[in-house]
């Protein structure tokens, strides 16, 4: 019944496999190479725990990891990345199945796809098998496995050579991919299979070998149960961490923010961003083993490093730190792969202009709802001298608009520690924390918990909302010019409240009631951001953002050209205030419908 409905609305058998809706489907791989790419992530997770809790007596991490792939799969750099890397790992219990039967959507592989395979792997250091046939019978692929489980110092891929649409009249052309055949054509192709020509019928022996595969199963899983329960008599410790973080409970230092950062306004001095991140991560790690995580060759500038653990090499699998190299797309695909193993909550991170190399598997985090980490920094046209090229504009505004994702844009240590904590509670929903280069002011008025809201009022909150002039709200590295700017317009007579809103989706999650309080819609509001200015006028009447492409020069003399310095928030403050003077109204952003145009309401 449930292939009757393939690809209809509600079925359990989706386009293509996506693990919230079907059980047992654990990543989705709709996006070629994706598979590939979150089972090196299985390998590595499987390796890490094998290291970290397996004892002489109980082995309770010794599994493979299979993967089925085909020709586009391969093709798709992302797996180029992730295979890279398992080879360079060593990662011996990932085992690949290569549908190897030279054909694609466009027609044959000779069209475009004429390199050998094998060879390529064998470069990334992977043992490759060949099966020259599984249509007749299943011994040689069944020894080829056999063969790869036996080498535990390689991943190996196995290219089986296959016939597309066996039996068709139309058996090895592109036709057969991904459409039905037609009635008479499926008939007779049933017929030579010697299979019932009846639809959706399965013959008693197919039955009975699933059957008979799914009661194995059972006893396999039965005996792992008793090995587990000899090990936590054995291991209470151990087996009580497992046991946690399987379950997703976090410690009562995290969930308390115990365990994070405080700023001291008076003592500390202020830093960039990134280095409160660094310090988030320093301040984690030691109590949450399941931070796992890396940098796409960016360790010096992420400053993601973690103090308290080694690398994860192929030598030191108990390592959680993981050396991703210059590989953004498969590093987020890895981590894909690490979050939906479990017991693991993965983080990577590379410069927020590159989130666009690794946009395909953020996707993919977001629609799977796994919680993974992405640490971006050197967020704006303030990291200076590597100019447009590295310097993001349209980038937070692209990662604002996917759904369920929460993009964290802090200004100080408080509002980073608040982004760490809210997004190690947020398990169904991926975050991206963006990080400055440079070192910003610090914030005397800032707190953990108004940062939680993800939008509150920094300075003016002793000021009516019925008597404001102007509020200025602003995010991450702006923020320090913004209260300047108000500082500098109160002095003029002006009523000004500055917000600081280093989370949007929080913001937005908050009540109606608590949202108005913070951005009533009917006072002149201006945005300060150094990014693209889409997005920002649902909440302010006028924007300064960033409208072109960024420069190669020193950050300040940037962020002056751009016009994110106090003086000129100053003006368009000020101008904002006399143009609603003159207008004699100001447009309520609150004031107007919100659509639900999803039938049945969203779950």
């Amino acid at each position: 019944d449930d292939l009757k409905n393939f690809r209809q609305l509600g079925s359990l058998t989706p386009g293509h496999p996506e693990n919230f809706v079907t059980k047992g489907v654990e990543v989705s791989t709709g996006p070629l190479g994706q598979g590939i790419s979150n089972a090196v992530g299985f390998a590595v997770a499987e390796r890490h725990f094998a290291a970290t809790f397996n004892t002489e007596a109980h082995k309770i991490f010794d599994h493979h990891t299979y993967v089925i792939c085909g020709d586009g799969c391969l093709q798709e750099g992302v797996s180029s990345e992730a295979s890279s890397l398992a080879g360079h790992l060593g990662l011996g219990h990932l085992i690949v199945l290569y549908d190897d039967n030279n054909i694609t959507i466009d027609g044959s592989t000779d069209l475009s796809f004429t390199e050998d395979v094998g060879k390529r792997y064998e470069a990334y250091g992977w043992q490759v098998l060949t099966v020259e046939t599984v249509e007749s019978n299943l011994k040689d692929l069944r020894a080829a496995v056999e063969a790869a489980k036996a080498n535990t110092e390689q991943p190996t891929i196995i290219k089986i050579k296959t016939t597309i649409g066996k039996g068709s009249i139309l058996e090895g052309s592109a036709a057969t991919h991904g459409a039905p055949l037609k009635p008479d054509d499926m008939a007779q192709a049933k017929k030579g299979w010697g299979v019932s020509e009846t639809p959706f019928t399965v013959a008693d022996d197919v039955q009975k070998l699933y059957d008979d595969v799914s009661k194995a199963n059972d006893a396999k899983f039965a005996a792992w149960e008793e090995m587990f329960a000899a090990y936590k008599a054995a291991n209470a410790e151990k087996a009580g961490e497992l046991e946690r973080r399987f379950g997703r409970k976090l410690p009562d230092c995290i969930l308390s923010g115990e365990s994070l950062p405080k700023f001291d306004f008076a003592k500390d001095k202020p830093l960039a961003t990134r280095q409160y991140s660094r310090d988030c991560i320093g301040a984690i790690a030691p109590v949450l083993p399941e931070l796992m995580g890396g940098s796409a060759d960016l360790t010096p500038s992420n400053l993601t490093a973690i103090a308290c653990s080694g690398d994860f090499q192929k030598a030191t699998p108990d390592g959680r730190y993981l050396r991703f190299g210059v590989r953004e797309h498969g590093m987020a695909a890895i981590c894909n792969g690490l979050f939906a193993y479990g017991g693991i909550r993965p983080f990577c991170a590379t410069f927020l202009n590159f989130a666009g190399y690794a946009l395909g598997s953020i996707r993919v985090s977001a629609l799977s709802k796994f919680g993974v980490l992405y640490v971006m920094t050197h967020d704006s046209i303030g990291l200076g001298e590597d100019g447009p090229t590295h310097q993001p504009v349209e980038m937070i505004e692209s990662l604002r608009s996917m759904p369920n994702i929460n993009v964290y844009r802090p200004a100080d240590s408080n509002e980073m520690s608040m982004a760490y904590k809210s997004a190690l509670e947020t398990h169904e929903t991926p975050s991206v924390i963006c990080c400055s280069r440079s070192g910003l002011p610090a914030l005397e008025n800032s707190s953990v918990e108004g940062a939680s809201k993800g939008a509150y009022t920094i300075l003016g909150s002793d000021i009516e909302l019925a008597s404001a002039d102007l509020i200025i709200v602003g995010t991450g590295s702006e923020v320090g010019a913004c209260l300047e700017a108000a500082k500098k317009l109160g002095e003029s007579g002006l009523k000004v409240r500055m917000v600081s809103m280093p989370c949007q989706e929080l913001f937005l999650q908050q009540s109606t009631e608590y949202q108005k309080s913070v951005l009533p819609g009917n006072i002149p509001t201006l945005s300060v951001e150094a990014s693209a200015e889409h997005g920002w006028h649902r909440f302010s009447h006028g924007q300064i953002g960033v409208t072109r492409f960024g420069m190669s020069a020193p950050g300040k003399e940037l962020f002056k050209k751009y016009g994110f310095t106090t003086e000129n928030i100053t003006q368009k403050g000020q101008a904002l205030v006399d143009f609603y003077k003159n207008v004699g109204s100001v447009p309520d952003l609150m004031s107007r419908p919100f659509f639900n145009s999803f039938e049945g309401g969203i779950d």
